[in-house]
């Protein structure tokens, strides 16, 4: 498959103690703040190492958002407030806007920025497995399920979690609709490009790969138009990722789309399909440099130099060749000067993200722990807030190697 995906980088975090001295008042109460700080860190270590695998990351997460659900739900199943949400001041920074933190004391800004990081972490896991340059088939499947289960992650988060913050999200930061939006869209676009590879290495019908190429072309552009908005410092380079993925899924589409027209004898159609499909590959390759050459969050790469790039060129030379040789010896027709319009709609391989839920609550957490915390022993100075000057420090994502035909980094 040896796939190129762009990556944003993670979101950085300052350190959580969860020390709460002379307020955790049991040995149970103490044991869920030490809990909470472990299982904290270990999750944050796993977001750079590269062993982890899906299973781990399941197992962590569980465990770390089941101990701070106790921070934010009520245990008697009221629509009362939890009295421990507003303990801890929590330090995230943004994917986009580099090292500049936002703060928050409010448990759902952990929920929400941790759960963030975890989809973000589903991304870059499908992008190591997709890079490869031997991928097997099941490793193609936990490509395409875990960009489902970003995606699906992003989705509940949008939908379910992010409204239920007190501090209004900020413009551009990594919470607000159009980030989000464009995430999922992501996810799903490129979920489809596994499902396009499947299709071609199988020799399926080349209607359908048309079809599911113009779908996923669609996506990627919707995904770029939700951007425009954004200060182009941010999310330029991201921009040029979604467009140049737009215009290499058009020239897939009008290439197969061509071969459709072939075989119904529509040789005249065939030849201004493939010339179509050169155009938009010639604008993806220009892309592909204009990528490379802007600055901004995300991987440094040479995308036009990726395999997955350059067989689509040799496709489209071949196809469209063939077709000229048809028409100059049997067809004789007249190539039309308008391109055919793409009226494609895909029935099958079309990509939902899969629903997501936090985990239950931890069973460690009772009437009685709850009750073990006394907010009237909290210091007058708050002490569980970060200092003013608390550095956040980016994570220090695993440099991957580019694969023998890659020609990119993938992170």
């Amino acid at each position: 498959m040896t796939h190129w995906f762009h990556r944003n980088p993670l979101k950085a975090t300052a350190p959580v103690q969860f020390n709460y001295y002379g307020v955790a008042t049991t040995p149970a109460s103490s044991k869920i703040c030490n809990d909470l700080r472990l299982s904290r860190t270990r999750l944050l270590e796993l977001f750079t190492d590269l062993s982890c695998n899906p299973e781990m990351m399941k197992n962590a997460t569980d465990l770390y958002f089941s101990l701070l659900q106790g921070f934010i739900l009520s245990l008697d199943d009221s629509s009362q407030e939890c009295k421990l949400r507003y303990i801890q001041n929590f330090k995230w920074t943004d994917t986009l806007q580099g090292h500049v933190p936002c703060a928050q004391q409010d448990a759902v800004f952990e929920l929400v920025s941790m759960g963030f990081n975890v989809a973000l972490w589903y991304t870059k896991y499908a992008s190591r497995l997709a890079g490869k340059e031997d991928i097997t088939e099941d490793e193609a499947k936990d490509v395409h399920r875990s960009l489902k289960i970003a995606a699906g992650i992003f989705k509940h988060l949008k939908e379910c979690h992010i409204p239920k913050l007190i501090t209004p999200v900020e413009k551009g930061r990594d919470l607000e609709a159009r980030l989000i939006d464009s995430y999922i869209i992501q996810c799903q676009a490129e979920a489809q490009e596994v499902t396009i590879a499947r299709a071609i290495e199988l020799k399926h019908n080349p209607g359908l790969i048309a079809a599911l190429a113009y779908e996923t072309a669609n996506f990627y552009q919707k995904a770029d138009q939700t951007l425009s908005s954004l200060d182009p410092t941010y999310a330029g380079k991201w921009r040029k990722y979604l467009n140049l993925k737009s215009c290499f899924y058009m020239a897939y589409a009008y290439c197969y789309h061509g071969q459709t027209l072939l075989a119904s004898d529509k040789c005249g159609e065939a030849i201004r399909s493939l010339q179509e499909s050169e155009k938009f590959f010639a604008k993806a390759e220009a892309l592909c440099k204009e990528y490379g050459e802007t600055k901004g969050p995300g991987t440094t790469a040479k995308p036009s130099g990726h395999l997955f790039f350059r067989k689509l060129g040799t496709l489209i030379k071949n196809t469209l060749e063939k077709c000229q040789r048809e028409n100059g010896f049997i067809y004789f027709q007249k190539v039309p000067a308008e391109a055919p319009q793409l009226e494609l709609k895909a029935n099958y391989g079309l990509v939902e993200p899969v629903p997501f839920e936090f985990p239950a609550l931890n069973a460690h957490w009772t009437p009685e722990t709850l009750a073990a915390f006394d907010l009237t022993k909290r210091p007058k100075d708050d002490t569980a807030k970060p200092k003013p000057d608390e550095e956040v420090k980016p994570l220090k994502e695993p440099d991957i190697k580019p694969q023998k035909d890659s020609g990119c980094q993938i992170s």
